[in-house]
């Protein structure tokens, strides 16, 4: 199966913490790694590497995002793979 490497920014209103925790439990349900690249009240930005279909619907979870997060927006941009080396995060590490 083809494999990406994407880059997401969310933009809207968020309760950081909760929103990233949201975040890391769906990626590891996934078995994607995860890195957390910046994050306020109003724009979070991620990156995730796995199959297409599988990034497709982690974007597609943190989109919905938890119930007192409001995601207005999400774009994707294209991540190098050694992102990943320095910055892998996973739900329990």
């Amino acid at each position: 199966m083809k494999r990406e490497s994407v880059i997401f920014t969310f933009s809207g209103q968020f309760v950081v913490d909760s929103f990233l925790a949201f975040a890391r439990h769906r990626a590891a349900r996934l078995d994607m790694p995860l890195a957390i690249l910046s994050s306020d009240e109003t724009a979070i930005s991620l990156a995730v590497e796995g199959q297409v279909d599988l990034v497709d619907a982690f974007e597609m979870a943190c989109s919905l995002g938890p119930h007192d997060c409001i995601v207005l927006e999400a774009e994707s941009s294209t991540a190098t793979p050694e992102l990943f080396e320095h910055r892998n995060e996973r739900m329990n590490q």
